[in-house]
């Protein structure tokens, strides 16, 4: 998570957004990990699946970019550690490259696909689920048109890399990765809180293009234009997630 307009708060992500681990056991049980495996967790956050695959007797290390993560990661006693994923700095270290939640925050995928190919030792395997074509589709068209309206960017400010199926297929291919298997998984998400929590957890790089005093109003004006789609009659709030997950092999 590299984002410079993205800053991480442990506590509130757990209360807005406890969702993001619990929903990655999937792509752990596609991980199948095995017992004296050394696995990196890339964009670990705060250490969550860190631990899970800490208990299937794997020796993990976490990475991620925010500071402010790790430091939660390491209370916990996980091996973590500040490291922005386009600059991976390991060598045939790991036998796997786990990751949930995390690579569509990292907007030059070819760089990272390239530092996980060279983390891995041969024939090791790279994991993961992030956010795929369309995810959060509703959500950022109205975030970038209330910008638009104010005369702003709203696409400059969009922080995320959402790929198709085919196109990370070619990139993983290009790095010479074997695609066992690759899908988009469309997943409504219902939110712990509502969707003015999700947005000042998530979308920070839409509102710090506004004054802080502008934002309520903007939050207010992004919430009017989801309500009709992502809220239901009794107020429960909806993200309409779509993942990208997959399974590769290095193959040499």
């Amino acid at each position: 998570m590299t984002n410079t307009d993205q800053r991480w708060e442990a506590g509130g992500y757990k209360r807005h957004a406890g969702f993001v681990p619990e929903l990655g056991m999937p792509v752990v049980d596609l991980l199948a990990p095995v017992a004296g495996e050394r696995i990196l967790d890339l964009g670990c956050g705060e250490g969550t699946l860190t631990e899970r695959l800490l208990g299937f007797g794997c020796a993990v290390v976490g990475a991620d970019a925010s500071p402010e993560f790790v430091a939660t990661a390491r209370t916990r006693g996980l091996d973590a550690r500040v490291i922005d994923g386009h600059a991976l700095p390991f060598t045939a270290e790991f036998d796997a490259v786990f990751s949930n939640a995390a690579l569509h925050w990292m907007t030059r995928p070819d760089a990272v696909i390239a530092g996980v190919a060279r983390a891995l030792k041969p024939n090791g395997r790279f994991v993961a689920e992030f956010g795929g074509a369309g995810n959060v589709g509703r959500i950022v068209a109205g975030l970038e048109a209330a910008l638009d309206r104010r005369g702003l960017d709203g696409k400059a400010a969009n922080p995320w890399y959402f790929p198709t199926p085919d196109s990370y297929q070619a990139k993983l291919e290009a790095a010479g990765f074997t695609v066992r298997s690759i899908a988009l998984i469309p997943r409504p998400t219902p939110l712990p809180t509502d969707m003015a929590g999700w947005l000042t957890t998530f979308a920070q790089s839409f509102l710090n293009r506004v004054s802080e005093a502008e934002r309520p109003a903007l939050i207010a004006e992004v919430l009017d234009s989801v309500a009709a789609e992502l809220r239901d009659s009794e107020g429960r709030w909806t993200a309409d997630y779509v993942r990208l997950r997959f399974a590769a092999d290095k193959t040499a």
